[in-house]
């Protein structure tokens, strides 16, 4: 159902001129401002690298606690509400919003900078066997279970909030309610939500930087075309466009199918590596690598380096981290709308085993293949890599043109998948920024769709702007320093959330309680 109320115009245009101002700024003083802005990360990469690393740890415990717990069975909604989508259709938007292009754009390179990083004291000279294990291991983990907690974590206080509570409000501050009650309402809601909505704007930004040179590489190495900033513009008009059709359609109509669509151009990439790749040494990898990974789960987890300090962990797990935990509203907003009906449990598996089985996949068989042709010679991808300038994109072409059938099937195929990964990352976001700045929205209403449109616009055309400057990086950067102060707020909506839930169930829990008669909750109430 489809709202036709009003905008919150102040919430929506602080969070568009915030934004635009830190864009215009970073435009008009690119050098300045991408120094500052690497100063201010490499100072909370450093200083606060413990905090991230223990908070990403917190995420993974807590929501297996909380599954396993009593709470695991209450229902997200009442207790007739039935799920609105089929699990597979569910499972697949939760994955194409949550990754989209970046697993795309890391699974095949990423390993490839870990062969020759040196990690856990790994010396990448001397230990070339050990550490080729390692760069399988840490594709697992960085891209595993606990980014897709940080991920979780605030889709049970939102979807409390709006499917139980049934607050018509789809914010993080109406999850804050419980604790903060009707400051939620004032300007200390609306701190939070304008801080929301910028690091939402800015974590689409770090998608669209990764997706518009990588597509016009793409582009030009199919048609011959040479890579311009024209052509960045042309790709990035199309890939506007698609974005904003499907969120105009909405949920079911657009962003559903578009998911379950992108799945199945992914099996058939992920297919075909897996059957004329090194079969054999993907599944010895991949089994490896699991091993490795959940054996030292808690050492990688809170590996500072504090002796060395060589950089690793700031480089990729904080840095890692702190993307997540950016990127985190964006996600709880959009999965608590589509988990109605749905119990915790369910939706903490979900999330937990889906998200993490499907990176994996992606990082086992792209980044094994990767891996195989860098170890065995077939292909030297670290000197591609270095000899480019270290360009990602010439490097992901080098290993994609090593495929049979690359440049007739593999090729075209892929910058299909491109295309549509990133149309389900952006009109996931542009439905929630949408929703954020709606006034009373339930969690069976969807925002205008004019709204929403206009928010797919606005996206494309930031993009446009930052991509023309060059400004587009440190916007990226940017909006991942907002993770900072974006961690105490998720932490409260977690002691929000555990309040409502002993207020309203804590002397009527029974072993399912999504079965308990609806006189007896509403008595609960």
């Amino acid at each position: 159902m489809e709202k036709s109320g009003n905008i919150d115009h102040g919430l929506m245009w602080p969070g568009v001129i915030v934004t635009g101002v830190i864009g215009l700024l970073l435009s008009l003083f690119p050098e300045s401002g991408k120094s500052t802005v690497d100063m201010l990360f490499g100072i909370l990469t450093h200083n606060f690298k413990w905090l991230f690393l223990m908070f990403g740890l917190f995420c993974v415990v807590f929501l297996v606690w909380l599954a396993f717990s009593k709470w695991g069975n209450v229902k997200l909604g009442s207790p007739e509400d039935q799920p609105e989508f089929s699990t597979y259709a569910w499972a697949s938007m939760i994955f194409c919003a949550g990754i989209g292009i970046a697993i795309v754009y890391w699974a095949f390179i990423e390993p490839v900078y870990y062969l020759n990083s040196s990690i856990l004291h790994v010396d990448p000279d001397t230990q070339k066997g050990l550490l080729g294990e390692l760069a399988g291991m840490y594709g697992q983990f960085h891209w595993g279970i606990t980014p897709w907690a940080i991920y979780a974590l605030p889709t049970f206080p939102i979807a409390y909030a709006i499917h139980v509570k049934k607050i018509p409000a789809l914010r993080l501050s109406a999850a804050c309610r419980g604790i903060i009650g009707n400051h939620a309402d004032g300007p200390l809601g609306k701190i939070i939500d304008i801080v929301v909505i910028f690091g939402m704007i800015g974590g689409v930004g770090t998608s669209l930087g990764l997706a518009v040179p990588l597509g016009t590489a793409l582009v030009s190495d199919m048609t011959g075309l040479p890579e311009s900033f024209s052509l960045q513009v042309m790709i990035l008009i199309i890939w506007t466009a698609l974005f904003t059709i499907t969120v105009w359609a909405g949920l079911k109509k657009g962003i559903a199918k578009l998911a379950s669509l992108n799945t199945y151009i992914a099996y058939f990439l992920l297919i075909y590596v897996f059957i004329i790749g090194p079969t054999t040494f993907i599944l010895n990898n991949w089994c490896n690598s699991l091993g490795l990974m959940l054996s030292d789960f808690f050492k990688l987890s809170l590996w500072t380096d504090p002796i060395t300090n060589g950089g690793f962990p700031e480089g990729w797990t904080v840095f890692y981290w702190a993307w997540w935990v950016a990127y985190a509203p964006m996600m709880g907003l959009f999965v608590a709308r589509i988990s109605k009906g749905r119990t915790i449990r369910q939706v903490v598996f979900g999330e937990l085993v889906y998200g993490s089985l499907g990176c994996w996949v992606f990082f086992a068989i792209w980044g094994g293949y990767a891996i195989h042709v860098q170890t065995t010679g077939t292909l030297d991808v670290y000197s591609i890599l270095q000899n480019s300038g270290w360009s990602n994109n010439v490097t992901i072409l080098a290993i994609l043109n090593s495929l049979p059938g690359a440049k007739y099937i593999y090729i075209p195929v892929f910058t299909i998948l491109c295309s549509i990964f990133l149309a389900t990352t952006l009109n996931s976001a542009a439905y929630t920024l949408s929703s954020q700045v709606t006034r009373n929205i339930t969690g069976d209403e969807e925002p205008p769709r004019w709204n929403r449109t206009m928010w797919g616009l606005i996206l494309g055309l930031l993009a446009l702007g930052l991509l023309s400057t060059g400004a587009l990086k440190a916007v990226q950067l940017s909006s991942i320093i907002v993770a900072l102060p974006l961690m105490p707020v998720l932490l409260l909506m977690v002691f929000s959330l555990m309040k409502w839930l002993n207020e309203d169930y804590g002397e009527i829990l029974q072993t399912r309680v999504e079965v308990l008669p609806t006189e007896k909750i509403k008595k609960a109430f």
